[in-house]
Protein backbone atom coordinates (compact mmCIF):
# COMPACT_ATOMS: atom_id res chain seq x y z
CA UNK A 1 0.00 0.00 0.00
CA UNK A 2 1.27 3.48 -0.82
CA UNK A 3 2.77 5.52 1.91
CA UNK A 4 -0.24 6.71 4.07
CA UNK A 5 1.25 11.12 4.39
CA UNK A 6 1.81 10.53 0.21
CA UNK A 7 -1.84 9.44 0.04
CA UNK A 8 -3.77 11.90 1.79
CA UNK A 9 -1.24 14.76 0.26
CA UNK A 10 -0.40 16.32 3.35
CA UNK A 11 2.11 18.69 2.01
CA UNK A 12 -0.37 21.20 0.92
CA UNK A 13 -3.73 20.25 3.06
CA UNK A 14 -3.05 20.31 6.45
CA UNK A 15 -1.08 21.55 9.86
CA UNK A 16 1.31 20.11 11.62
CA UNK A 17 1.96 20.40 15.13
CA UNK A 18 4.70 18.89 17.86
CA UNK A 19 3.31 18.11 21.20
CA UNK A 20 5.09 16.89 24.48
CA UNK A 21 4.36 14.36 26.14
CA UNK A 22 1.13 14.32 28.41
CA UNK A 23 0.32 17.51 26.15
CA UNK A 24 -3.34 17.08 24.63
CA UNK A 25 -4.39 17.23 21.64
CA UNK A 26 -8.30 17.27 22.33
CA UNK A 27 -10.23 17.52 25.43
CA UNK A 28 -13.47 15.84 26.63
CA UNK A 29 -16.17 17.97 26.19
CA UNK A 30 -15.01 20.05 23.11
CA UNK A 31 -16.82 19.89 19.86
CA UNK A 32 -14.65 18.88 17.44
CA UNK A 33 -13.82 19.61 13.54
CA UNK A 34 -10.42 17.16 13.10
CA UNK A 35 -8.61 14.43 13.06
CA UNK A 36 -5.33 13.53 13.39
CA UNK A 37 -2.81 11.54 11.54
CA UNK A 38 0.65 10.45 13.75
CA UNK A 39 3.34 11.43 11.64
CA UNK A 40 6.03 10.49 14.71
CA UNK A 41 5.37 9.64 18.41
CA UNK A 42 2.28 8.12 20.43
CA UNK A 43 -1.01 8.79 20.98
CA UNK A 44 -4.26 7.97 23.30
CA UNK A 45 -7.78 8.79 23.34
CA UNK A 46 -9.93 8.03 26.65
CA UNK A 47 -12.69 9.56 28.75
CA UNK A 48 -13.18 9.41 32.39
CA UNK A 49 -16.62 8.00 33.66
CA UNK A 50 -18.74 9.38 36.32
CA UNK A 51 -17.10 8.10 39.04
CA UNK A 52 -13.42 9.70 37.73
CA UNK A 53 -12.13 5.88 36.12
CA UNK A 54 -10.23 6.38 33.12
CA UNK A 55 -11.07 4.35 29.99
CA UNK A 56 -8.86 4.03 27.24
CA UNK A 57 -10.28 3.66 23.88
CA UNK A 58 -7.76 3.62 21.40
CA UNK A 59 -3.99 4.23 20.93
CA UNK A 60 -2.35 5.26 17.56
CA UNK A 61 1.19 5.29 16.65
CA UNK A 62 2.94 6.77 13.29
CA UNK A 63 0.40 6.17 10.23
CA UNK A 64 -2.60 5.87 12.16
CA UNK A 65 -5.80 8.75 12.30
CA UNK A 66 -7.27 8.91 15.21
CA UNK A 67 -10.43 11.50 16.18
CA UNK A 68 -13.45 11.32 17.60
CA UNK A 69 -15.89 10.88 14.85
CA UNK A 70 -18.94 11.31 16.63
CA UNK A 71 -18.55 14.78 17.74
CA UNK A 72 -17.17 15.24 14.22
CA UNK A 73 -20.19 13.93 12.59
CA UNK A 74 -23.22 14.95 14.99
CA UNK A 75 -21.50 18.32 15.90
CA UNK A 76 -21.89 17.38 20.13
CA UNK A 77 -19.52 17.57 22.66
CA UNK A 78 -16.27 15.17 22.39
CA UNK A 79 -16.45 12.22 24.87
CA UNK A 80 -12.63 11.26 23.96
CA UNK A 81 -9.69 13.35 25.79
CA UNK A 82 -6.56 12.86 23.02
CA UNK A 83 -3.18 13.08 24.62
CA UNK A 84 0.46 12.11 23.94
CA UNK A 85 2.27 9.30 25.22
CA UNK A 86 5.73 10.35 23.85
CA UNK A 87 6.33 13.73 22.26
CA UNK A 88 4.38 13.50 19.00
CA UNK A 89 4.60 15.22 15.57
CA UNK A 90 0.96 15.67 14.66
CA UNK A 91 -1.09 16.37 11.69
CA UNK A 92 -4.27 17.91 12.00
CA UNK A 93 -7.00 16.99 9.00
CA UNK A 94 -9.49 19.44 9.02
CA UNK A 95 -13.17 17.30 8.50
CA UNK A 96 -13.71 19.29 5.31
CA UNK A 97 -10.64 17.41 4.02
CA UNK A 98 -12.28 14.37 3.87
CA UNK A 99 -15.58 15.80 2.36
CA UNK A 100 -14.54 17.50 -0.02
CA UNK A 101 -16.54 17.31 -3.52
CA UNK A 102 -13.38 17.04 -6.06
CA UNK A 103 -11.55 14.33 -4.59
CA UNK A 104 -10.81 11.81 -7.13
CA UNK A 105 -12.26 8.74 -7.01
CA UNK A 106 -9.28 7.07 -7.03
CA UNK A 107 -8.59 9.07 -3.56
CA UNK A 108 -11.25 8.17 -2.18
CA UNK A 109 -11.12 4.67 -2.84
CA UNK A 110 -8.05 5.00 -0.50
CA UNK A 111 -9.18 6.79 2.32
CA UNK A 112 -12.05 4.18 2.72
CA UNK A 113 -9.12 1.46 3.01
CA UNK A 114 -8.04 3.35 6.12
CA UNK A 115 -11.46 3.72 7.16
CA UNK A 116 -12.02 -0.09 6.47
CA UNK A 117 -8.65 -0.25 8.65
CA UNK A 118 -9.56 1.40 11.99
CA UNK A 119 -13.48 0.25 11.64
CA UNK A 120 -11.75 -3.34 11.71
CA UNK A 121 -9.89 -2.74 14.82
CA UNK A 122 -12.69 -1.58 16.38
CA UNK A 123 -14.88 -4.36 15.93
CA UNK A 124 -12.44 -7.01 17.03
CA UNK A 125 -12.06 -4.40 19.94
CA UNK A 126 -16.02 -4.83 20.90
CA UNK A 127 -15.96 -8.60 20.52
CA UNK A 128 -12.80 -9.04 22.13
CA UNK A 129 -14.51 -7.15 25.00
CA UNK A 130 -17.68 -8.97 25.04
CA UNK A 131 -16.34 -12.31 24.92
CA UNK A 132 -12.41 -12.86 25.58
CA UNK A 133 -10.91 -13.74 28.57
CA UNK A 134 -8.06 -11.36 29.94
CA UNK A 135 -5.22 -13.46 28.53
CA UNK A 136 -6.96 -13.41 24.98
CA UNK A 137 -7.67 -9.70 25.05
CA UNK A 138 -3.80 -9.09 25.71
CA UNK A 139 -2.83 -11.49 22.84
CA UNK A 140 -5.06 -9.69 20.46
CA UNK A 141 -3.75 -6.79 21.26
CA UNK A 142 -0.05 -7.77 21.12
CA UNK A 143 -1.31 -8.92 17.49
CA UNK A 144 -2.93 -5.48 17.19
CA UNK A 145 -0.33 -3.32 18.05
CA UNK A 146 2.88 -5.51 17.88
CA UNK A 147 5.41 -2.88 18.46
CA UNK A 148 3.34 -0.93 21.55
CA UNK A 149 3.65 -3.19 23.99
CA UNK A 150 7.22 -1.16 25.22
CA UNK A 151 5.94 2.06 24.65
CA UNK A 152 2.79 1.85 26.53
CA UNK A 153 2.77 2.05 30.69
CA UNK A 154 1.45 -1.43 31.66
CA UNK A 155 -1.70 0.23 33.31
CA UNK A 156 -2.76 1.89 30.69
CA UNK A 157 -2.88 -1.50 28.52
CA UNK A 158 -4.69 -3.09 31.53
CA UNK A 159 -7.16 -0.15 31.19
CA UNK A 160 -7.17 -0.44 27.47
CA UNK A 161 -8.10 -4.42 28.15
CA UNK A 162 -10.76 -3.40 30.67
CA UNK A 163 -8.83 -5.21 33.01
CA UNK A 164 -6.42 -4.46 36.65
CA UNK A 165 -2.74 -3.78 36.33
CA UNK A 166 -2.16 -6.94 38.49
CA UNK A 167 -4.16 -8.78 36.22
CA UNK A 168 -2.05 -7.67 33.56
CA UNK A 169 1.58 -8.71 35.08
CA UNK A 170 0.20 -11.63 36.25
CA UNK A 171 -0.71 -12.06 32.32
CA UNK A 172 2.51 -11.49 31.55
CA UNK A 173 4.81 -13.26 33.59
CA UNK A 174 2.55 -16.39 32.46
CA UNK A 175 3.36 -15.65 28.87
CA UNK A 176 7.61 -14.98 29.61
CA UNK A 177 7.42 -18.36 31.46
Amino acid sequence: MEDIFEMIDVKSKTQTKLFKKKEIIQSQGSTVKSAYLIKKGLVRSFFIDEKGKEHIYMFASEGWIIADLESQEFNKPSELTIDCIEDSEVITLSINYFKKENISAEKLKKHSVLMARRIAVLQRRVIMLMSYSAKQRYLRFIETYPNLPNRIPQKMIASYLGITPEALSKIRNEKKG
